[in-house]
């Protein structure tokens, strides 16, 4: 295998600019328009582009053709697209229909990807195998999907002509919590209970097996891993933030606001559905809302819209709920600066990306302790309300807003922290350069990466 000697990953090592690491990244999910987990994977690739010393090319699928070529990629050049649309587009309509509409049933989508994803693997091993065998690259790294139950059988090719495999981060496996079987079936996760069964799939193993590294997102998924896979996995949260979509500052100070006879100000941002926990907030908030101490934006939309304007009514809580639906990704920064506290009670989230943009704008966030927003969120920097039934979480939920609306001051300290905290640990930058460090460690080329978990 062609070595790189010395590899050039970090941004203090300007004197070997000339030295590049050829990596061939693959994101079958890659859009800088578009958000979740495409959004995920075009900040990664971008923040590896700007690696000193690295070459990455990406291999995509072709719905992201023009918007790769408007953020000034050149096909050929910088990407290559796969169109797998004759599997990908049926498999798309087929799960749209299976899952009882857009935003549910993400286990039986999941299902359903394996086609669309072996699909998309075998045009890629078409169009690029030779390179690969041929050694044209020094490593090859999977970023998404971001599922671990997706087998990666292009680890195994990688293995056999000796070129590392790096996967992830993934990210995954986090179970529904008791009590809540009822939001389960309105989430449209029939299959949930038959997820454990995912390990018995052809490749499952095998993928954890040749991959020279194992970039894993949370708790839940690294605890899947499985012991003997454990000294190539690194701990890596899926989600990160660009300082230049999130550059803004909280507007005011939290003890100005009150100390101005105003009351603090609560966001939601998400999509409307059972299992975002809005409609707990809600309850939880009603009396603070009711006696004018706290007022609550609700941005995104969904099937629990009606639902929740509905409870708002009947909470009689109306005149300091505001509704705010859909707003455009890069405009939504602007509705945490003028926020005091970000509120995210999901009783079951993977990564919780909306979380570190408000962190980045310097706001605190109320989550629960469970999932990914637990492990992004300290007690310097927001809140961690216990994960109980419905009815326990929202008294924690209901005594945690009590708390913090009398204690502004605490407020305004836990967001300069969490801003701190973001800009020092979640951007895309930093993990870029913490994937180049594991890059050089399956290179040969440097010492094991230490990353704690959680960061």
């Amino acid at each position: 295998m062609n070595q790189v000697d010395p590899v050039n990953l970090g941004v203090n090592q300007a004197d070997n600019r000339n030295v590049s690491v050829r990596a061939l990244v693959v994101a079958e999910l890659c859009n800088p328009e578009w958000v979740s987990v495409p959004l995920v994977g075009w900040s990664l690739y971008e923040a590896l582009r700007r690696l000193n010393g690295v070459d990455a090319h990406l291999v995509t699928q072709v719905r992201n053709r023009d918007a790769l070529v408007r953020a000034g990629l050149q096909e050929g050049r910088d990407f290559t697209a796969i169109d797998s649309e004759a599997v990908a587009g049926p498999v798309h309509r087929i799960g749209e229909w299976a899952r009882g509409g857009a935003g549910r049933g993400w286990t039986t989508k999941m299902a359903l990807n394996v086609f669309g994803r072996s699909y998309f693997e075998r045009l890629l091993w078409d169009r690029m195998g030779h390179q690969i065998a041929d050694r044209k690259f020094d490593v090859v790294h999977q970023i998404t999907p971001l599922s671990p139950t997706l087998p990666a059988r292009l680890a195994t090719h990688c293995r056999e002509f000796g070129v590392p495999f790096v996967w992830g981060p993934i990210n995954g496996g986090l179970a529904w919590p008791s009590g809540f079987d009822d939001v389960r079936r309105a989430e449209g996760e029939m299959l949930a209970p038959l997820r454990p069964l995912v390990r018995f799939l052809p490749g499952y193993w095998r993928t954890r097996e040749d991959a020279s590294a194992l970039l894993v997102g949370s708790r839940a998924t690294w605890e899947e891993t499985g012991p003997s896979h454990q000294e190539k996995a690194f701990y890596m949260p899926e989600n990160a933030i660009d300082p230049n979509r999130f550059g803004h500052v909280r507007e005011r100070r939290a003890v100005e606001r009150v100390n101005g006879g105003e009351p603090l100000r609560m966001l939601f941002v998400g999509r409307l559905t059972p299992y975002k926990g809005c409609d707990m907030l809600i309850h939880a908030a009603a009396g603070l809302l009711r006696a004018g101490r706290m007022t609550l934006e609700v941005i995104g939309d969904g099937p629990q819209r009606d639902i929740l304007e509905a409870l708002v009514d009947r909470l009689g809580v109306r005149a300091n709920v505001r509704m705010a639906g859909w707003v455009e990704h890069q405009q939504v920064q602007h509705h945490y600066a003028n926020a005091d506290v970000f509120a995210l009670p999901s009783i079951r989230e993977f990564g919780g990306g909306v979380v570190l943009e408000a962190m980045a704008v310097g706001v605190p966030s109320m989550v629960v302790d469970y999932g990914g927003p637990a492990e992004l969120v300290t007690d310097d920097t927001g809140w961690r309300v216990p994960l109980g039934r419905r009815d326990a979480l929202i008294a924690s939920l209901t005594r945690t807003l009590e708390s913090i609306v009398a204690d502004p001051a605490g407020v305004d300290q836990k967001g300069e922290r969490a801003r701190e905290r973001a800009m020092a640990r979640f951007t895309w930058d930093y993990k870029a350069e913490r994937v180049g460090e594991v890059w050089r460690w399956v290179l040969g080329q440097g010492a094991r990466p230490v990353m704690q978990m959680p960061w």
